[in-house]
C-alpha cells in the first residue's frame, strides 16, 4: 500500500498526471468536501464550536491537516472561520501534511491563489525545512507544508499553542496487516531436506499447540496455461503470466504475527480459528502523536486543541477483507493498476481510540459517531438551506443533491459509511463535544 500510494517512483499520490487527478467525477473517487462546500463549513464550525469550548484563546491556534488532497475542504475552513473575526485572528498558521509535489501545487493555487509563490523556508529544531506562501483568506495565514507528521513543530517548540488537526479520509490509506486465525496443529510427518552441500536444512515449524495467528501475504499468481499463446521452437507452449496477485496465508508463523495482533482487542478473536482480523500499527503512529500534541506533556504544554477523524469503517467492529483498490469509481483489484488506482482499507475506530488513551494520559475521545448524525447536529440542513435563498433553480438542486447525499443512511450511504471520531483534552466528562451530545458553549 505504502509503495503503491507514495512511492516517488510511481506512486498514486506522488506522480502528476496530465490527464486527470485522483478527486473528483471525472478521477477516480469523489470526497465529501467536494460534493458540497457545506461540508467544510461544518467542520469550520465544528472547531470554531470547539475554541470556544476551550476558553477562546487570542492566538496560538495551528491548523494542522494530514492528507488534504487538493485543499477543498481548508479552503472552506479558512473561508468560515474568518466570517468571525476573533476565531479567524486567532489563527497562527495553518500546516499541511502533503508527500505529493503536484498535490502541494494545487492546494498552494486554491489557498493561496493560482501561480502564488511558494518559499522553501529552513526550519529550527526537528523542523528540517518547510514550504511557505500566504493564504488568500484572513490576513494572510502563512500555509506550511511537510512531508510527514514527524516533520511537523514537536510539543516543545509549540508551547502555548492550540493544534487542531484535521484527517478526512487519511487513515484509510495507510498500510494494514492482515491476519488469520488457524486450529491448533500437530507436527506433520519429518521429511529430512538438504541443501546443495548435502547438510540438513532446518525448515519453520507448522505445529502448534494452540490456535495461532498467520499472517495474509502478497503473492504473485500462479503462471496459467493459454491455449492461444504462441508455442515455442520444439512445440513447447508459453505460458502467460497472470498480471494479478493475491493474498495466502503463510505456512508458519512470522515476526508480524507473533507482535502485531497480540493486543487484548485480538486476544478472543484468536481462539476462533479461521477468524480474520485488518491491523494498521502505522495508524497508532499518527493518532498518538494527535494526542500528545493535544494532551500537554512535561515541556510547559497544557492539554488545548482537538483531532476530528473522519472516514469510512465499521461503528464497533474490527475490520476484515475490507482491502480494495478504486479506479474510476468502481471497485477493482487492490493488486491490479499498481500506482495508478487508489487503494484503501476500512478504518479500526475502536483501535485508533485505544491508541489515542494510550499516547497521553491528557486526552478523551468521543465517538465515532455516523456521518450523517453529526452533520445533522451541526445544521446541515438549515445551512444548506440559507446557501440556497437566492440561487436558480439548477443550482439549488445540485446544493440540495449534494448535502442530502452527505446524509444519506443505507447500506451504502455516505451518512451510514463514515464515522467522525475526536480526539480532545480531558475534562472529566465535564463537556461535550457538539456533535457528540454537547452543546456550543456560552
Amino acid at each position: 500500500m505504502r509503495q503503491c500510494l507514495t512511492s516517488l517512483d510511481g506512486g498514486y499520490y506522488t506522480t502528476t498526471r496530465p490527464t486527470h487527478d485522483q478527486f473528483g467525477r471525472r478521477g477516480d473517487f469523489i470526497t465529501s468536501p467536494e460534493i458540497s462546500q457545506v461540508f467544510g463549513e461544518l467542520v469550520g464550525v465544528w472547531f470554531l464550536t470547539e475554541w470556544m469550548g476551550q476558553g477562546r484563546p487570542s492566538s496560538g491556534v495551528q491548523f494542522m491537516e494530514v492528507g488534504p488532497g487538493r485543499g477543498t475542504m481548508m479552503s472552506d475552513v479558512l473561508r468560515t472561520a474568518s466570517q468571525f473575526r476573533s476565531f479567524s485572528q486567532a489563527i497562527e498558521a495553518v500546516w499541511l501534511v502533503e508527500a505529493g509535489d503536484g498535490l502541494r501545487r494545487q492546494q498552494c493555487d486554491l489557498l493561496c491563489g493560482q501561480g502564488a509563490e511558494m518559499k522553501e523556508v529552513q526550519g529550527q529544531g526537528q523542523i528540517l525545512s518547510y514550504w511557505e506562501a500566504k493564504s488568500k483568506h484572513g490576513n494572510g495565514i502563512p500555509i506550511r507544508w511537510v512531508e510527514d507528521v514527524a516533520l511537523l513543530p514537536t510539543n516543545k517548540e509549540s508551547t502555548g499553542k492550540t493544534p487542531f488537526i484535521i484527517a478526512h479520509e487519511f487513515f484509510d490509506a495507510l498500510p494494514i496487516h492482515a491476519f488469520e486465525s488457524v486450529a491448533a496443529m500437530p507436527e506433520p510427518p519429518k521429511t529430512e531436506l538438504l541443501d546443495k552441500d548435502g547438510r540438513p536444512m532446518v525448515r519453520p515449524s507448522s505445529a502448534s499447540k494452540v490456535p495461532q495467528w498467520r499472517e495474509l501475504l502478497v503473492n504473485p499468481t500462479k503462471p496459467k496455461l493459454d491455449l492461444f499463446a504462441p508455442v515455442a521452437e520444439g512445440g513447447v507452449q508459453q505460458k502467460q503470466p497472470d498480471a494479478d496477485f493475491h493474498l495466502t496465508i503463510a505456512k508458519a508463523s512470522n515476526p508480524n504475527s507473533l507482535v502485531i495482533p497480540e493486543r487484548s482487542r485480538y486476544r478472543k478473536l484468536k481462539q476462533q480459528p479461521e477468524t480474520r482480523i485488518e491491523v494498521s500499527p502505522e495508524s497508532y503512529r499518527y493518532i498518538q502523536d494527535f494526542a500528545k500534541r493535544i494532551g500537554g506533556d512535561l515541556s510547559g504544554n497544557k492539554p488545548a486543541g482537538a483531532a476530528l477523524i473522519i472516514d469510512y469503517g465499521p461503528l464497533d467492529t474490527i475490520p476484515v477483507n475490507s482491502l480494495r483498490g478504486i479506479k474510476e469509481h468502481k471497485i477493482v483489484s487492490p493488486f491490479a493498476f499498481a500506482g495508478e488506482a487508489d487503494i484503501s482499507a476500512d478504518v479500526d475506530f475502536g483501535a485508533l481510540a485505544d491508541a489515542a488513551l494510550e499516547g497521553s494520559e491528557g486526552v478523551e475521545v468521543h465517538g465515532p459517531v455516523e456521518q450523517g448524525a453529526w452533520l445533522t447536529q451541526l445544521g446541515v440542513k438549515d445551512r444548506a438551506e440559507r446557501l440556497m435563498k437566492g440561487l436558480e433553480e439548477s443550482k439549488k438542486s445540485d446544493v440540495e443533491t449534494g448535502w442530502k447525499r452527505l446524509v444519506e443512511g443505507g447500506p451504502t450511504g455516505m451518512g451510514k459509511a463514515y464515522k467522525v471520531m475526536a480526539v480532545l483534552p480531558e475534562n472529566g466528562g465535564k463537556r461535550r463535544p457538539v456533535g457528540f451530545g454537547g452543546m456550543v458553549a456560552p
